[in-house]
């Protein structure tokens, strides 16, 4: 896949400032002693281990490595110099290494890769070092309270740039917006880099006391990587356990899990449409595309019979709402989205089900889905009905428009979907379980 210009234009940049960084290091840079080379190639062999095994976070697309504490502590112990040479050197090794075996149309696309991430990284660690040096503080004792308002300075620098470096590389391959991506990315990821950051200082203190005691620090940093590496393993197996239940609804009932994927994509063009908020946007994706998984807690002759439901199995059908977020709801990446899973089956005038909202205290993200949802069950075959045509669906939200739906959701909808000024009545009858979605 070709780069965008934008992109490959700030590739070039972050390589150029990377090579420049990385040739005032060489010539500038020296050991003190013995005892600086030890520790300099014990950083590099942790440094590319913790690249290595980086934490990949799915739900983001980037890693999260344990190396930032590596990186740091040796900008504290070592100084800016040598550190950007152990940069250049552990992340160049660990990208060819976890590329070693890529097949030949895949090769260009690496070079970018390792270009990219070897630059930002060396660029990222060389203006944390430009604080220290344009405060001749090179390296820091830790000794008083200035050291660690430079230590904090110095970290700050490095996560707001690493963030902004990788969030600008995807906002220009992908079209993501920046400023909403970066502050998600800061606030999702900013324990972790904090919990890295005093990382850095605890091998930083035991270093003044000998080389060998900075082994002291590894069994801590090394639980942190592992915690943190299980718990987004959880994540992404729970994750992959709602794949699975929506592939076992698919075999069961095939419109429901098509309808989930249809809804989803109908509801983010209307947030879009609506102008939301990216954050808002993303969130309503991801609970339409699970807004009815409760129905694996339907029974078949429940879900699939071809005609109206009695009383009873009505009152059965009503409850998966409820089913489908307290499935979701101890997932951290589905918490803001419970409510919407849960109530999108609400009625603009309170007819709806489980709790009976009506208006605004239905929440946002429902209103929209539940538009989406009603179009799409009108526009598709249904166990107890054919499809409505495009004319009559149109007509039909109309009606609902102020009753079953948000009015200014019901109008960007209408918008989406390219309804006409004025539809003139059909003749098609319009069946009672219209609304059972």
């Amino acid at each position: 896949m070709r780069l965008p210009f934008r992109a490959a234009s700030f590739i070039l940049v972050l390589a150029f400032l990377g090579l420049a960084s990385l040739g005032l290091a060489v010539a500038r840079s020296s050991f003190a002693g013995i005892d600086e080379v030890v520790l300099f190639l014990i950083f590099v062999i942790l440094a590319l281990l913790a690249e290595l095994y980086a934490t990949r976070v799915p739900a983001y697309g980037w890693e999260i490595s344990s190396s930032v504490a590596i990186y740091l502590a040796a900008l504290f112990i070592l100084g800016p110099y040598l550190t950007v040479l152990l940069v250049a050197v552990s992340s160049l090794l660990s990208e060819v290494f976890m590329r070693w075996y890529a097949q030949p149309g895949e090769r260009r696309t690496s070079v970018i890769a390792i270009t990219f991430n070897v630059s930002q990284l060396v660029v990222t660690v060389s203006a944390a070092g430009l604080l220290l040096l344009s405060l001749g503080r090179p390296t820091l004792s830790l000794t008083d309270p200035y050291d660690y308002v430079l230590a904090i300075a110095s970290f700050l620098i490095y996560m707001l740039l690493n963030i902004s470096f990788v969030t600008g590389i995807v906002s220009l391959t992908e079209g993501k917006p920046f400023f909403h991506s970066a502050l998600v990315s800061s606030r999702q990821f900013f324990v972790q880099y904090v919990v890295l950051c005093v990382s850095a200082l605890l091998l930083a203190v035991l270093r003044t006391l000998s080389v060998w005691h900075v082994f002291l620090a590894l069994f801590p940093l090394t639980l942190v990587h592992v915690s943190f590496r299980g718990y987004v393993k959880l994540q992404t197996e729970a994750k992959k356990t709602f794949e699975q239940i929506s592939r076992l609804l698919d075999e069961r009932d095939h419109y429901t899990a098509v309808h989930s994927q249809q809804v989803a994509e109908l509801a983010v063009q209307i947030a879009v449409e609506m102008g939301l908020p990216q954050n808002d946007i993303e969130n309503i994706d991801v609970a339409a595309r699970v807004h009815d998984i409760g129905k694996v807690a339907v029974p078949d002759s429940i879900l699939l019979k071809p005609g109206p439901l009695s009383d009873e199995e009505w009152e059965i059908m009503k409850r998966h709402p409820v089913v489908s977020a307290d499935l979701i709801e101890g997932l951290e990446i589905y918490g803001p989205v419970v409510d919407a899973v849960r109530h999108e089956h609400e009625r603009w005038d309170g007819s709806g089900y489980p709790d009976g909202l009506r208006g605004e205290e239905i929440p946002p993200m429902a209103r929209i889905i539940a538009a989406a949802d009603i179009h799409n069950a009108l526009s598709t075959d249904r166990p107890y009905r054919k499809a409505f045509s495009a004319g009559r669906t149109i007509a039909i939200i109309e009606e609902m428009r102020g009753t079953d739906l948000d009015p200014d959701v019901a109008d960007a909808l209408l918008r989406v979907i390219g309804a006409p000024a004025a539809v003139a009545p059909a003749v098609e009858e319009v069946p009672s379980p219209v609304t059972e979605v």
